[in-house]
């Protein structure tokens, strides 16, 4: 089933003498790990905010579900999704448990399923609740803060999640661990997923499927594997030389 169908999706943000995002038609399938690649400003993180209503296209539109997304009422089309950002996001002044419970308690959920719900995403996301659930933002590390707000994402169970740049602020131990823990939910869950990152090497390690994007246009669609044997044109290819360069150094320096 087609979980997003970006139609002919343009925007072009006033005062700019081009496109954000340029003419972009592509289909994701339910189920599917979609990592979007590319530069800084080149598009990626736009794309991501029209597929749950943050910004809305220019010209062109998109469908979730079958659903032309135009047509709904911006708050329904959020609260479908899970939405993870790389600075969290957390409410300093509630604990870890309330920060998850957000949205379940503007929902009316009651206080027994609200806590049986949070215990469970704590669970998921490798936490204890009995050691974390009752502790605040600040009492926790950068990658433990990335969990939660991971959790607080998938509180209603949404059938999609967006991840913009989810550990980029995060070190590279942490960063290489949580990776792996995402990759893992993504398979336990069957979930649809869409992750921007200007990274290479995750995009590449997450992805079923990877968008390549430069200068608001979309480059290129397929798996990890084709992209690396077929790049589309010169800059896919540079970018592929990139990920090699890095994997010779290594490898030259391998003891």
């Amino acid at each position: 089933m087609k979980a997003i169908e970006y139609q002919s999706v343009s925007k072009k943000y006033s005062g700019s003498s081009g496109y954000s995002v340029d003419n972009v038609s592509t289909t994701i399938d339910e189920g599917e790990f979609v990592t979007i690649l590319g530069s800084s400003g080149c598009g990626k993180t736009t794309l991501l905010k029209m597929t749950n209503r943050l910004i809305d296209p220019t010209e062109g539109k998109i469908v979730l579900f079958g659903e032309d997304i135009s047509t709904l009422d911006e708050v329904i089309v959020r609260r479908r999704m899970g939405y993870v950002i790389q600075q969290v996001g957390l409410f300093p002044h509630m604990t870890i448990k309330d920060n998850i419970a957000v949205i379940p308690k503007v929902l009316k959920w009651d206080e027994e399923r609200i806590s049986a719900r949070v215990d469970e995403l704590l669970r998921m996301v490798g936490l204890e609740p009995e050691e974390f659930r009752d502790r605040y933002p600040a009492q926790l590390s950068g990658g433990q803060q990335q969990r939660v707000g991971l959790a607080r994402a998938l509180v209603t169970d949404p059938k999609i999640m967006l991840l913009d740049e989810p550990f980029g602020a995060i070190d590279a131990i942490t960063r290489l661990n949580l990776q792996n823990e995402l990759k893992g939910l993504h398979e336990g869950t069957k979930k649809t997923f869409l992750l921007v990152t200007h990274d290479i090497n995750e995009a590449f390690k997450l992805g079923t499927r990877v968008m390549i994007m430069n200068e608001g246009r979309l480059l290129q669609f397929d798996t990890p594997a084709k992209i690396v044997r077929h790049p589309a044109d010169d800059f896919v290819d540079t970018l592929i030389r990139s990920a090699r360069d890095q994997e010779a150094f290594w490898e030259a320096v391998r003891v």
